[in-house]
């Protein structure tokens, strides 16, 4: 927050939020902000053409960023949401200290929290390979609590898996033992969900950790935050939106219909249609 330099004669409290993510893991934060701060307007972005970007380098993440960034600003927005975790980890700081509106990721709110809650000091990482490779887990959770030992597990199969919407399935049960038993072998008492879709297969990921180790959600953590931010700044819409103003509105960069579909799945609210757009253009 103190490297921006906010515009407060352009933030509204009726503006909407603009939330994006490399395609639908970010609608588990779009999700808990429904929940947490429901009178809200948002705009969310799913850049569904270029995903994933767990495998991408820093500058093209950070490039994709400031292009989805440019887009949601043509909506006079009044806060952005980077609900992606390796976005948050490569392009949060160049993207906060270029940004007139506030900004916040998903990294922060998930380290601050394992950092609370851990009682032996080891922490485990989740993530895309980009995410753990980046190590901005380590370095957030140390800041706060120098005496934790965090070890972080790149899981590249988690998004495909969702993504095909096998959520409680065999294979994807076999995948995750595999994943964690280093990390159950080190007995770790804390979990980072690292990646936005991860939250969806939390009850497997649980299960098999059992149920001394605590499961941190960035997810929820961040709308929490993000509720806190609103409020500081006297942004926090108080009054729900008027009937038929289009309270939520999706866009994607490709495969709109399928995204619907997910999206479905994900929020039960009866989401009717994404619009596709070319984000390149911006």
């Amino acid at each position: 927050m103190e490297e921006m330099t906010l515009n407060r004669e352009l933030l509204k409290k009726d503006a909407p939020i603009g939330v994006f993510d490399s395609g639908v893991g970010g609608l588990t934060v779009m999700r808990e902000i429904m929940r947490q701060i429901p009178n809200e307007k948002i705009i969310y972005f799913g850049d569904t053409a270029r995903v994933p970007y767990g495998g991408k380098s820093q500058d093209t993440v950070t490039r994709y960023s400031e292009q989805i960034v440019r887009f949601l600003k043509t909506f006079q927005i009044k806060t952005i949401v980077v609900a992606c975790n390796t976005a948050s980890a490569y392009a949060l700081d160049i993207l906060e200290k270029a940004s007139d509106v506030p900004i916040i990721g998903v990294v922060r709110p998930g380290a601050k929290v394992a950092a609370e809650v851990t009682g032996n000091g080891r922490i485990g990482v989740i993530a895309t390979e980009a995410t753990i490779s980046s190590g901005i887990y380590t370095k957030y959770i140390q800041e706060l609590n120098q005496n934790v030992t965090i070890y972080g597990k790149a899981c590249p199969l988690f998004v495909p898996l969702v993504e095909e919407g096998l959520l409680e399935d065999p294979v994807t049960d076999e995948i995750a033992r595999r994943y964690l038993t280093e990390l159950i072998d080190i007995d770790i008492d804390t979990l980072i969900l690292g990646c936005t879709h991860y939250p969806l297969i939390r009850s497997t990921l649980g299960k098999i950790m059992g149920k001394n180790v605590t499961l941190v959600n960035p997810a929820y953590e961040t709308a929490r935050e993000l509720k806190e931010m609103l409020t500081e700044l006297d942004l926090l819409q108080e009054k729900p939106p008027v009937l038929g103003s289009n309270q939520y509105q999706f866009y994607v960069s490709d495969k709109a219909e399928k995204f619907v579909h997910f999206a479905n799945s994900i929020i039960k609210y009866g989401i009717l249609s994404a619009k596709s757009i070319n984000i390149e253009e911006y």
